[in-house]
Protein backbone atom coordinates (compact mmCIF):
# COMPACT_ATOMS: atom_id res chain seq x y z
CA UNK A 1 0.00 0.00 0.00
CA UNK A 2 1.44 3.25 -0.95
CA UNK A 3 1.02 6.37 1.62
CA UNK A 4 1.71 9.71 -0.13
CA UNK A 5 2.80 11.88 3.16
CA UNK A 6 1.82 15.12 1.26
CA UNK A 7 -1.57 14.83 1.03
CA UNK A 8 -4.42 16.31 2.69
CA UNK A 9 -5.79 13.65 4.60
CA UNK A 10 -9.26 12.96 6.56
CA UNK A 11 -11.05 10.14 8.31
CA UNK A 12 -14.59 9.71 10.68
CA UNK A 13 -12.13 8.39 13.96
CA UNK A 14 -14.68 6.82 15.93
CA UNK A 15 -16.90 3.68 15.52
CA UNK A 16 -19.75 3.17 12.56
CA UNK A 17 -23.22 4.19 14.47
CA UNK A 18 -24.89 6.25 16.27
CA UNK A 19 -23.88 8.36 19.32
CA UNK A 20 -23.70 11.71 21.41
CA UNK A 21 -20.70 12.86 19.24
CA UNK A 22 -18.57 11.61 16.57
CA UNK A 23 -14.76 12.93 15.32
CA UNK A 24 -14.13 13.59 12.05
CA UNK A 25 -9.71 14.30 11.51
CA UNK A 26 -8.00 15.70 9.31
CA UNK A 27 -3.96 15.87 9.23
CA UNK A 28 -1.35 17.38 6.47
CA UNK A 29 0.80 20.36 6.78
CA UNK A 30 -2.20 22.89 4.62
CA UNK A 31 -4.97 21.28 7.63
CA UNK A 32 -5.69 24.88 8.80
CA UNK A 33 -6.14 26.09 5.28
CA UNK A 34 -8.49 23.46 4.45
CA UNK A 35 -10.65 24.63 7.37
CA UNK A 36 -10.66 28.06 6.79
CA UNK A 37 -13.23 27.14 3.65
CA UNK A 38 -15.70 24.88 5.64
CA UNK A 39 -15.71 26.30 9.65
CA UNK A 40 -17.07 29.63 10.91
CA UNK A 41 -16.15 30.06 14.69
CA UNK A 42 -18.68 31.57 16.90
CA UNK A 43 -15.99 33.53 18.17
CA UNK A 44 -14.38 36.63 16.75
CA UNK A 45 -11.30 34.76 15.09
CA UNK A 46 -9.85 34.15 12.33
CA UNK A 47 -8.96 30.66 11.80
CA UNK A 48 -5.51 31.09 10.80
CA UNK A 49 -5.45 32.52 14.34
CA UNK A 50 -6.84 29.53 16.13
CA UNK A 51 -4.65 28.48 18.80
CA UNK A 52 -2.89 24.97 19.09
CA UNK A 53 -4.59 22.50 21.82
CA UNK A 54 -8.17 24.64 22.01
CA UNK A 55 -11.66 23.34 20.80
CA UNK A 56 -13.72 26.79 19.39
CA UNK A 57 -17.16 26.14 18.96
CA UNK A 58 -18.56 27.10 15.58
CA UNK A 59 -20.55 25.82 12.25
CA UNK A 60 -19.33 23.74 9.65
CA UNK A 61 -20.91 25.15 6.28
CA UNK A 62 -21.36 24.02 2.51
CA UNK A 63 -21.07 27.68 1.12
CA UNK A 64 -23.61 29.26 2.74
CA UNK A 65 -25.81 26.26 3.82
CA UNK A 66 -24.79 24.42 8.01
CA UNK A 67 -24.12 21.10 8.48
CA UNK A 68 -23.67 21.18 12.03
CA UNK A 69 -22.62 23.09 15.25
CA UNK A 70 -19.42 21.61 16.22
CA UNK A 71 -16.24 21.81 18.42
CA UNK A 72 -12.87 21.86 16.37
CA UNK A 73 -9.54 21.79 18.18
CA UNK A 74 -6.34 22.04 16.45
CA UNK A 75 -3.00 20.59 17.15
CA UNK A 76 -0.05 22.24 15.34
CA UNK A 77 2.79 19.89 14.49
CA UNK A 78 5.21 18.43 15.89
CA UNK A 79 2.60 18.29 18.92
CA UNK A 80 0.18 15.99 17.56
CA UNK A 81 -0.18 12.40 16.69
CA UNK A 82 0.92 12.10 13.49
CA UNK A 83 3.91 14.78 13.98
CA UNK A 84 1.78 16.84 11.28
CA UNK A 85 -1.13 19.43 11.70
CA UNK A 86 -4.20 17.68 12.72
CA UNK A 87 -8.06 18.79 13.05
CA UNK A 88 -10.49 17.38 15.40
CA UNK A 89 -13.77 18.19 14.54
CA UNK A 90 -16.65 17.10 17.23
CA UNK A 91 -19.69 16.90 15.31
CA UNK A 92 -23.08 14.98 16.61
CA UNK A 93 -23.03 11.44 16.54
CA UNK A 94 -25.45 10.96 12.92
CA UNK A 95 -24.12 8.86 10.14
CA UNK A 96 -25.73 11.27 8.18
CA UNK A 97 -24.07 14.42 9.78
CA UNK A 98 -20.50 12.69 9.67
CA UNK A 99 -20.64 11.56 5.88
CA UNK A 100 -21.72 15.40 4.85
CA UNK A 101 -18.67 16.90 6.88
CA UNK A 102 -16.59 13.85 5.32
CA UNK A 103 -17.68 14.74 1.82
CA UNK A 104 -17.31 18.74 2.34
CA UNK A 105 -13.87 17.87 3.45
CA UNK A 106 -12.90 16.06 0.59
CA UNK A 107 -14.60 18.22 -1.83
CA UNK A 108 -12.35 21.25 -0.77
CA UNK A 109 -8.97 19.09 -1.59
CA UNK A 110 -8.58 16.15 1.53
CA UNK A 111 -8.94 12.75 0.69
CA UNK A 112 -9.51 9.32 2.36
CA UNK A 113 -7.26 8.38 4.46
CA UNK A 114 -5.85 4.28 4.03
CA UNK A 115 -6.00 2.06 6.80
CA UNK A 116 -3.63 2.80 9.24
CA UNK A 117 -2.16 6.09 7.64
CA UNK A 118 -2.57 8.32 10.69
CA UNK A 119 -0.62 5.93 12.71
CA UNK A 120 1.82 5.57 9.39
CA UNK A 121 2.63 9.11 8.86
CA UNK A 122 3.54 9.02 12.79
CA UNK A 123 6.07 6.25 12.56
CA UNK A 124 7.25 8.68 9.16
CA UNK A 125 7.49 11.34 11.05
CA UNK A 126 9.40 9.80 14.49
CA UNK A 127 6.61 10.13 16.56
CA UNK A 128 6.99 5.81 17.16
CA UNK A 129 8.88 2.90 16.20
CA UNK A 130 7.30 -0.37 14.70
CA UNK A 131 6.91 -1.91 18.14
CA UNK A 132 4.77 1.45 19.35
CA UNK A 133 2.81 1.40 16.17
CA UNK A 134 1.87 -1.80 16.53
CA UNK A 135 0.58 -1.80 19.80
CA UNK A 136 -1.92 0.78 18.99
CA UNK A 137 -3.74 -1.57 17.23
CA UNK A 138 -3.19 -3.99 20.29
CA UNK A 139 -4.93 -1.22 22.51
CA UNK A 140 -7.50 -0.77 20.17
CA UNK A 141 -8.56 -4.70 20.56
CA UNK A 142 -7.69 -5.00 23.91
CA UNK A 143 -10.28 -6.85 25.91
CA UNK A 144 -9.01 -7.14 29.38
CA UNK A 145 -6.50 -5.04 31.68
CA UNK A 146 -3.92 -7.54 31.11
CA UNK A 147 -3.88 -6.52 27.18
CA UNK A 148 -4.35 -3.26 27.84
CA UNK A 149 -1.34 -2.84 30.18
CA UNK A 150 0.72 -5.35 28.25
CA UNK A 151 -0.05 -2.46 25.09
CA UNK A 152 0.57 0.43 26.95
CA UNK A 153 3.79 -0.69 28.21
CA UNK A 154 5.08 -1.26 24.36
CA UNK A 155 3.33 1.74 23.49
CA UNK A 156 5.48 4.00 26.16
CA UNK A 157 8.24 2.56 24.19
CA UNK A 158 9.61 -0.02 27.16
CA UNK A 159 10.73 -3.01 24.39
CA UNK A 160 12.19 -0.34 21.89
CA UNK A 161 14.48 1.10 24.69
CA UNK A 162 15.43 -2.61 25.94
CA UNK A 163 16.19 -2.96 22.52
CA UNK A 164 18.25 -0.04 21.52
CA UNK A 165 20.18 0.12 24.77
CA UNK A 166 21.45 -3.44 23.45
CA UNK A 167 21.59 -2.50 19.61
CA UNK A 168 23.99 0.69 20.63
CA UNK A 169 26.24 -1.56 22.87
CA UNK A 170 26.60 -3.96 20.03
CA UNK A 171 27.02 -1.07 17.53
CA UNK A 172 30.10 0.38 20.02
CA UNK A 173 31.72 -3.29 19.44
CA UNK A 174 31.32 -3.79 15.72
CA UNK A 175 32.62 -0.52 14.78
CA UNK A 176 35.52 -1.24 16.96
CA UNK A 177 35.48 -4.31 14.77
CA UNK A 178 35.21 -2.82 11.47
CA UNK A 179 38.23 0.00 12.68
CA UNK A 180 40.45 -3.26 12.99
CA UNK A 181 39.77 -3.86 9.46
CA UNK A 182 40.92 -0.46 8.34
CA UNK A 183 44.57 -1.81 10.30
CA UNK A 184 44.61 -5.73 9.23
CA UNK A 185 48.51 -4.87 8.14
CA UNK A 186 49.26 -3.51 11.48
CA UNK A 187 47.54 -6.61 13.50
CA UNK A 188 45.74 -4.48 15.92
CA UNK A 189 42.72 -5.80 18.02
CA UNK A 190 40.51 -2.67 19.41
CA UNK A 191 37.29 -5.20 20.32
CA UNK A 192 37.88 -7.12 23.16
CA UNK A 193 36.70 -10.67 22.50
CA UNK A 194 35.89 -11.30 26.11
CA UNK A 195 33.95 -8.48 26.66
CA UNK A 196 32.08 -9.10 23.08
CA UNK A 197 31.66 -12.70 24.00
CA UNK A 198 30.12 -11.52 27.51
CA UNK A 199 27.59 -8.74 25.53
CA UNK A 200 26.53 -11.46 23.41
CA UNK A 201 25.88 -13.86 25.91
CA UNK A 202 23.81 -11.41 27.86
CA UNK A 203 22.05 -10.31 24.61
CA UNK A 204 21.46 -14.14 23.92
CA UNK A 205 19.11 -14.36 27.77
CA UNK A 206 17.71 -10.77 27.30
CA UNK A 207 16.18 -11.96 24.09
CA UNK A 208 15.23 -15.69 24.57
CA UNK A 209 13.42 -13.61 27.66
CA UNK A 210 11.33 -11.70 24.97
CA UNK A 211 10.70 -14.57 22.79
CA UNK A 212 9.34 -16.87 25.58
CA UNK A 213 7.19 -14.11 26.44
CA UNK A 214 5.35 -14.44 23.51
CA UNK A 215 3.40 -17.80 24.66
CA UNK A 216 2.13 -15.98 27.36
CA UNK A 217 1.29 -12.72 25.76
CA UNK A 218 -1.33 -15.01 23.03
CA UNK A 219 -3.02 -16.10 26.02
CA UNK A 220 -2.95 -12.52 27.12
CA UNK A 221 -5.02 -11.43 24.04
CA UNK A 222 -7.14 -14.63 23.23
CA UNK A 223 -7.77 -15.87 27.01
CA UNK A 224 -6.15 -18.48 29.49
CA UNK A 225 -7.41 -21.49 27.93
CA UNK A 226 -9.20 -23.91 30.34
CA UNK A 227 -10.00 -27.37 29.42
CA UNK A 228 -13.25 -28.58 31.12
CA UNK A 229 -12.68 -32.73 30.88
CA UNK A 230 -14.12 -35.42 32.63
CA UNK A 231 -16.84 -38.63 32.37
CA UNK A 232 -19.86 -38.09 29.95
CA UNK A 233 -22.29 -36.79 32.10
CA UNK A 234 -20.62 -34.92 34.57
CA UNK A 235 -21.98 -31.96 34.38
CA UNK A 236 -19.03 -30.14 32.07
CA UNK A 237 -22.08 -28.61 30.13
CA UNK A 238 -23.65 -27.43 33.16
CA UNK A 239 -20.52 -26.05 34.92
CA UNK A 240 -19.76 -24.28 31.61
CA UNK A 241 -23.01 -22.87 31.02
CA UNK A 242 -23.25 -21.55 34.92
CA UNK A 243 -19.97 -19.89 34.70
CA UNK A 244 -20.98 -18.18 31.47
CA UNK A 245 -24.21 -17.35 32.89
CA UNK A 246 -26.06 -18.50 28.97
CA UNK A 247 -27.07 -21.72 27.74
CA UNK A 248 -23.97 -21.75 25.80
CA UNK A 249 -23.77 -25.79 25.78
CA UNK A 250 -26.21 -28.40 25.29
CA UNK A 251 -27.16 -30.13 28.79
CA UNK A 252 -28.36 -33.64 28.44
CA UNK A 253 -29.80 -36.74 31.26
CA UNK A 254 -27.95 -38.60 28.10
CA UNK A 255 -24.31 -39.43 28.72
CA UNK A 256 -22.15 -38.71 25.76
CA UNK A 257 -24.23 -35.63 24.16
CA UNK A 258 -21.46 -33.48 23.85
CA UNK A 259 -19.34 -34.63 21.01
CA UNK A 260 -17.40 -31.87 20.14
CA UNK A 261 -15.75 -28.71 21.89
CA UNK A 262 -17.55 -25.96 22.52
CA UNK A 263 -15.41 -22.88 23.61
CA UNK A 264 -16.69 -18.88 24.55
CA UNK A 265 -14.92 -16.69 26.84
CA UNK A 266 -15.54 -14.33 30.36
CA UNK A 267 -13.41 -11.96 32.39
CA UNK A 268 -13.07 -12.84 35.51
CA UNK A 269 -11.24 -10.69 38.07
CA UNK A 270 -10.08 -9.00 35.26
CA UNK A 271 -8.53 -11.88 33.40
CA UNK A 272 -9.73 -13.15 30.14
CA UNK A 273 -10.26 -17.09 30.57
CA UNK A 274 -11.37 -19.26 27.37
CA UNK A 275 -13.11 -22.33 28.34
CA UNK A 276 -13.41 -25.38 26.52
CA UNK A 277 -16.45 -27.26 26.88
CA UNK A 278 -15.15 -31.13 25.60
CA UNK A 279 -16.31 -34.75 25.27
CA UNK A 280 -17.36 -37.34 27.95
CA UNK A 281 -14.06 -39.52 28.28
CA UNK A 282 -14.82 -43.04 28.66
CA UNK A 283 -14.14 -46.30 26.50
CA UNK A 284 -16.40 -46.42 23.98
CA UNK A 285 -16.62 -48.47 20.99
CA UNK A 286 -18.48 -45.44 18.89
CA UNK A 287 -16.24 -43.60 15.91
CA UNK A 288 -17.34 -40.27 16.75
CA UNK A 289 -17.36 -40.90 20.03
CA UNK A 290 -14.09 -41.79 19.65
CA UNK A 291 -13.02 -39.13 17.88
CA UNK A 292 -14.64 -36.65 20.01
CA UNK A 293 -12.79 -37.69 23.28
CA UNK A 294 -9.55 -37.21 20.60
CA UNK A 295 -10.11 -33.63 20.53
CA UNK A 296 -11.05 -33.41 24.46
CA UNK A 297 -7.16 -34.93 24.83
CA UNK A 298 -5.64 -32.34 22.04
CA UNK A 299 -7.49 -29.32 24.10
CA UNK A 300 -6.25 -31.00 27.52
CA UNK A 301 -2.88 -30.79 25.93
CA UNK A 302 -3.10 -27.20 25.09
CA UNK A 303 -4.59 -25.73 28.20
CA UNK A 304 -3.40 -23.70 30.84
CA UNK A 305 -5.50 -25.07 33.12
CA UNK A 306 -7.79 -28.34 33.42
CA UNK A 307 -10.83 -28.61 35.21
CA UNK A 308 -10.90 -32.46 35.66
CA UNK A 309 -14.79 -32.77 36.90
CA UNK A 310 -16.48 -36.09 38.03
CA UNK A 311 -19.61 -37.35 39.22
CA UNK A 312 -18.97 -38.10 42.61
CA UNK A 313 -21.87 -40.50 42.77
CA UNK A 314 -20.72 -42.74 39.98
CA UNK A 315 -18.28 -45.39 39.41
CA UNK A 316 -14.82 -45.15 41.12
CA UNK A 317 -13.30 -47.20 38.29
CA UNK A 318 -14.63 -44.80 35.51
CA UNK A 319 -13.48 -41.71 37.22
CA UNK A 320 -9.83 -43.24 37.40
CA UNK A 321 -10.07 -44.29 34.02
CA UNK A 322 -11.06 -40.66 32.90
CA UNK A 323 -8.28 -39.20 35.20
CA UNK A 324 -6.07 -41.35 33.77
CA UNK A 325 -6.54 -40.03 30.56
CA UNK A 326 -5.98 -36.40 31.39
CA UNK A 327 -2.62 -37.31 32.87
CA UNK A 328 -1.33 -39.10 29.80
CA UNK A 329 -2.35 -35.70 27.71
CA UNK A 330 -1.04 -32.77 30.15
CA UNK A 331 2.39 -31.52 31.07
CA UNK A 332 3.93 -30.26 34.19
CA UNK A 333 3.57 -26.65 33.67
CA UNK A 334 -0.38 -27.10 33.96
CA UNK A 335 -2.67 -26.48 37.03
CA UNK A 336 -5.11 -29.55 37.12
CA UNK A 337 -7.80 -28.84 39.41
CA UNK A 338 -10.17 -31.54 40.65
CA UNK A 339 -13.87 -31.09 40.74
CA UNK A 340 -16.68 -33.31 42.69
CA UNK A 341 -19.46 -32.30 41.13
CA UNK A 342 -23.43 -33.27 42.12
CA UNK A 343 -22.10 -34.04 45.86
CA UNK A 344 -25.69 -32.90 47.05
CA UNK A 345 -26.77 -36.21 45.52
CA UNK A 346 -24.38 -37.85 48.55
CA UNK A 347 -26.33 -39.21 51.53
CA UNK A 348 -24.22 -37.05 54.60
CA UNK A 349 -23.03 -40.39 55.95
CA UNK A 350 -21.59 -41.22 52.58
CA UNK A 351 -19.64 -38.49 51.32
CA UNK A 352 -16.46 -38.27 53.03
CA UNK A 353 -15.82 -42.18 52.28
CA UNK A 354 -16.76 -41.92 48.97
CA UNK A 355 -14.96 -38.80 48.08
CA UNK A 356 -11.91 -40.43 49.55
CA UNK A 357 -12.33 -43.45 48.09
CA UNK A 358 -12.26 -41.34 44.89
CA UNK A 359 -9.25 -39.12 45.89
CA UNK A 360 -6.95 -42.40 46.76
CA UNK A 361 -7.78 -43.74 43.30
CA UNK A 362 -6.12 -40.68 41.25
CA UNK A 363 -4.13 -39.70 44.06
CA UNK A 364 -4.92 -36.63 44.99
CA UNK A 365 -5.92 -35.50 48.75
CA UNK A 366 -9.95 -34.53 49.35
CA UNK A 367 -8.65 -31.18 50.85
CA UNK A 368 -7.40 -30.38 47.38
CA UNK A 369 -10.93 -30.55 45.54
CA UNK A 370 -13.51 -28.50 44.92
CA UNK A 371 -16.64 -29.36 45.65
CA UNK A 372 -20.07 -28.21 43.79
CA UNK A 373 -23.42 -29.20 42.40
CA UNK A 374 -23.41 -27.55 39.31
CA UNK A 375 -27.00 -27.75 38.65
CA UNK A 376 -27.62 -25.60 41.88
CA UNK A 377 -24.98 -23.44 41.38
CA UNK A 378 -23.24 -24.06 45.17
CA UNK A 379 -19.76 -23.23 45.19
CA UNK A 380 -19.37 -22.35 41.93
CA UNK A 381 -18.11 -18.91 43.43
CA UNK A 382 -15.31 -20.63 45.23
CA UNK A 383 -14.30 -22.67 42.05
CA UNK A 384 -13.77 -19.04 40.50
CA UNK A 385 -11.81 -17.43 42.38
CA UNK A 386 -9.66 -20.74 42.57
CA UNK A 387 -9.22 -20.49 38.93
CA UNK A 388 -8.41 -16.77 39.23
CA UNK A 389 -5.16 -17.85 42.27
CA UNK A 390 -3.96 -20.70 39.23
CA UNK A 391 -4.48 -18.12 36.44
CA UNK A 392 -2.69 -14.88 38.53
CA UNK A 393 0.43 -17.58 39.38
CA UNK A 394 0.70 -18.65 35.77
CA UNK A 395 0.98 -15.19 33.86
CA UNK A 396 3.46 -12.89 34.17
CA UNK A 397 3.71 -9.64 35.98
CA UNK A 398 1.20 -6.73 34.68
CA UNK A 399 4.60 -4.53 34.18
CA UNK A 400 6.18 -7.28 32.24
CA UNK A 401 7.29 -6.55 29.08
CA UNK A 402 5.66 -9.21 26.87
CA UNK A 403 5.80 -9.70 23.45
CA UNK A 404 2.39 -10.77 21.48
CA UNK A 405 2.80 -9.60 18.30
CA UNK A 406 3.59 -12.61 15.60
CA UNK A 407 6.19 -9.93 13.42
CA UNK A 408 8.20 -9.36 16.40
CA UNK A 409 8.13 -12.46 17.66
CA UNK A 410 9.27 -14.20 14.47
CA UNK A 411 12.16 -11.32 14.28
CA UNK A 412 13.30 -12.31 17.52
CA UNK A 413 13.67 -15.62 16.67
CA UNK A 414 15.58 -14.84 13.69
CA UNK A 415 17.95 -12.64 16.23
CA UNK A 416 18.55 -15.59 18.14
CA UNK A 417 19.81 -18.00 15.16
CA UNK A 418 22.06 -14.54 14.28
CA UNK A 419 23.36 -14.36 17.37
CA UNK A 420 24.15 -18.16 18.25
CA UNK A 421 26.12 -17.72 14.91
CA UNK A 422 28.08 -14.81 16.13
CA UNK A 423 29.16 -17.06 19.09
CA UNK A 424 29.80 -19.44 16.91
CA UNK A 425 32.26 -17.30 15.05
CA UNK A 426 33.72 -15.49 17.90
CA UNK A 427 34.41 -19.57 20.02
CA UNK A 428 35.62 -20.45 16.54
CA UNK A 429 38.23 -17.21 16.19
CA UNK A 430 36.98 -16.14 12.71
CA UNK A 431 38.45 -13.17 10.95
CA UNK A 432 37.57 -9.90 11.86
CA UNK A 433 35.66 -9.40 8.74
CA UNK A 434 33.58 -12.69 9.22
CA UNK A 435 32.66 -11.54 12.91
CA UNK A 436 31.26 -7.67 11.55
CA UNK A 437 29.59 -9.85 8.93
CA UNK A 438 27.62 -12.12 11.76
CA UNK A 439 27.03 -8.70 14.23
CA UNK A 440 25.76 -6.71 11.46
CA UNK A 441 22.70 -9.41 11.15
CA UNK A 442 22.24 -9.14 14.26
CA UNK A 443 21.98 -4.90 14.32
CA UNK A 444 19.79 -5.60 11.31
CA UNK A 445 17.24 -7.66 12.76
CA UNK A 446 17.10 -5.55 15.45
CA UNK A 447 16.46 -2.53 13.51
CA UNK A 448 13.96 -4.30 11.86
CA UNK A 449 12.25 -4.65 15.27
CA UNK A 450 11.80 -1.19 15.63
CA UNK A 451 12.11 0.55 11.90
CA UNK A 452 15.39 1.47 12.57
CA UNK A 453 18.00 0.66 9.83
CA UNK A 454 21.66 -0.03 10.73
CA UNK A 455 23.57 1.29 8.09
CA UNK A 456 26.87 1.55 6.94
CA UNK A 457 27.40 4.78 7.35
CA UNK A 458 25.88 4.72 11.42
CA UNK A 459 28.84 2.43 11.86
CA UNK A 460 31.12 4.81 10.32
CA UNK A 461 29.63 8.22 12.23
CA UNK A 462 30.31 5.57 14.95
CA UNK A 463 33.75 5.54 14.76
CA UNK A 464 34.95 8.74 14.07
CA UNK A 465 32.42 10.26 17.25
CA UNK A 466 33.84 7.76 19.51
CA UNK A 467 37.56 6.31 18.57
CA UNK A 468 38.61 9.20 16.10
CA UNK A 469 42.37 8.21 15.55
CA UNK A 470 44.68 11.22 15.67
CA UNK A 471 41.55 13.00 15.26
Amino acid sequence: MNFDIDDLICSISTPPGVGAIAIVRISGNDSLMLLEKVFKPFKAILVSELQPKKAYYGQILDNDTLIDEVLVTYFKAPHSYTGDDIIEIACHGSQFIQRQILQLLIDKGCRTAKPGEFTMRAFINGKMDLTQAEAVGDLIHSRNSWSHKAALTQMKGSFSKRLMVLSDKLLHLISLVELELDFSEEDVEFADRGMLKTLLTETQTEVQQLYNSYSAGQVIKSGIPVAIVGQPNAGKSTLLNKILQEERAIVSEIAGTTRDTIEDTIVLDSIEFRFIDTAGLRKTGDTIEKMGIERSLDKVNRAWIVLFLFDSTSNIADVKHAFELVLTSSDTNQHIVAVANKVDLLKTDQRDSKIQEIADSIGIAPSDMVYISAKHEKNIPELVTKLVEHAKEMLPDEDSLIVYNTRQYELLMKILVALGDTLTALENQLTGDLLAFELRKVLTFMGELTGTVISPDMVLANIFKNFCVGK
